[in-house]
């Protein structure tokens, strides 16, 4: 008979004892699958204890560093779910999301209903779960492209009740000291996302020193403000509330206030579990992140440009090709360019050098360039130089999108140019000279043609910004 395996069992761990008779099993089985065969069942007559042997004392500490290896994983593990749940915020749903097309009009229609925001009507919106599902948001024609490049999910997930919460706190004058200036106020939807103001107007009339840049296509964004002085859309949305002259608030102030009413208090606490003025930022930033601008003419011309160099007769024979072709042509048709436009196409891209800095799907290159303007003045703006203290970046500033550039005027960083033909004169005679001007500046020797055709491009770069709900905000806190 087989010898029991008495000597295999120790003090030290009993729970060897299970794991044997557990292993037996799996090799034998349950039940024998033909007649029992004695000579080959293992009998255990009974355990003995006896003291853990050298060999099982090693077998004992491999299986304690494997239980903590395990524990470790496990603690990196929960980390990680922490932290996703920390940046979400305790209403998100994890693992249920929903893909959504930005300018979508229910991402920004705010809550349904009409007049101020009662917590009643906040209440119903904030228990139904749709509104917390985490978004995966997808760029529209033109910005697509740009998949790859969408800043800020990562640690700010969106979900509908966040950017609902950011929609309320962008258009809402409250967040300034005195109560008369909100975000809207120098970014307004209805000036194209900024301001007809050579510079920001703030409480009090308070003038700024910089033009309003566009709040919108913010998602593919990384350094905020002309000078990039804020690393992150959240840094910058909260930024202007502590400016004296913006909106001349403190952020310990703007908090307690909304703490102060109701409807914020009951958002705050379902989506973020706490109101801060990092919340803040984090709720206005997600508003902004879903402003985008729907496809241009010139998008939609682009689609059509590749069919331009394949035979007919090759289109025509394949009927996947000869689908999109024409829907691609349709599309053009439906959002014509000019001949004036199509012209300024081809200058943008080749003589006038202009996708030197405006390039990619947001036809901005997110960098610091100087060129030139305002550096005659006898205390130039030193721009990106303030925070990098670099002398190469002195008089440098952010390059702006051109998509709706049509819609923003005044340009430049200082307002100093009116229209759209103004700016493209500047950059046909180079820009003003000066040590730090952009190597990417020099005088383009344009016809009047040229720089009218410029001008029609530029137009054409113009989409629509999905419909805003502006009006409807939270109940005052003593209504």
């Amino acid at each position: 008979m087989i010898r029991p395996f008495r000597s295999l069992v120790t003090a030290s761990d009993p729970l060897a004892a299970l794991c044997l008779v557990v292993a037996i099993i799996a090799v034998e089985g349950c039940a024998p699958t033909r007649g029992p065969v004695r000579e080959n069942v293992v009998e255990i007559e009974e355990i003995d204890v006896v003291p853990a042997t050298e060999v099982e004392e090693k077998l004992a500490t491999a299986g304690e560093q494997a239980r903590k290896e395990m524990d470790a994983e496990k603690a990196v593990a929960d980390k990680v779910i922490e932290a996703a749940t920390d940046a979400a915020g305790p209403a998100a749903v994890v693992a249920e999301t929903e893909k959504v097309l930005l300018g979508e009009p229910s991402l920004t229609a705010g809550v349904p209903g009409e007049g101020a925001i009662t917590p009643e009507q906040i209440d119903a919106w904030l228990a139904d779960p749709k509104n917390h599902r985490m978004l995966e948001p997808e760029l529209p024609l033109g910005l697509s492209q740009a998949a790859g490049q969408v800043r800020g999910l990562a640690e700010n997930p969106l979900t509908r009740a966040k950017i609902e919460l950011g929609r309320q706190l962008y258009f809402d004058t409250r967040l300034s000291a005195d109560s008369t200036v909100s975000c809207a106020s120098c970014h307004d939807p209805a000036f194209g996302y900024t301001a007809h103001t050579k510079t920001g107007v703030g409480i009090r009339g308070q003038l700024g020193g910089r033009n309003s840049p566009v709040s919108f296509n913010r998602i593919l964004s990384g350094p905020q403000f002309w000078d990039g002085r804020a690393d992150s859309l959240e840094a910058q949305a909260v930024g202007p509330i502590a400016n004296p002259i913006e909106m001349g608030f403190t952020h310990e102030g703007v908090v307690k206030r909304l703490s102060e009413i109701p409807v914020y208090a009951r958002q705050f606490e379902k989506i973020f579990g706490e109101l801060t003025i990092d919340r803040v930022g984090q709720a206005i930033a997600a508003f902004e992140r879903v402003i985008v601008t729907a496809p241009s003419p010139y998008d939609y011309h682009e689609q059509l440009r590749p069919f331009v160099k394949l035979d007919p007769d090759d289109i025509a024979d394949d009927a996947d090709l000869a689908a999109r072709f024409a829907a691609a042509k349709a599309a053009a048709e439906a959002h014509p360019m000019s001949e004036s436009a199509t012209r300024g196409r081809e200058l943008f891209f080749g003589k006038a050098n202009c996708s030197a800095c405006h390039v990619g799907a947001n036809l901005a290159d997110e960098k610091f360039h100087n060129l030139g303007v305002g550096m005659a003045a006898a205390e130039p703006d030193p721009g990106r130089f303030a925070v990098t203290k670099d002398e190469q970046d002195r008089g440098a500033f952010k390059t702006p999108t051109v998509r709706n550039v049509a819609l923003t005027a005044p340009y430049m960083h200082d307002g100093s140019q009116a229209t759209l033909a103004e700016v493209v004169a500047w950059y046909d005679k180079g820009g003003h000279a000066n040590s730090q001007l952009s190597d990417k500046i020099k005088p383009l020797n344009l016809t009047e043609q040229e720089r009218a055709d410029l001008v029609e491009f530029l137009k054409a770069c113009t989409g629509e910004t999905p419909r805003v709900e502006i009006a409807r905000l939270p109940i005052a806190a003593d209504l």
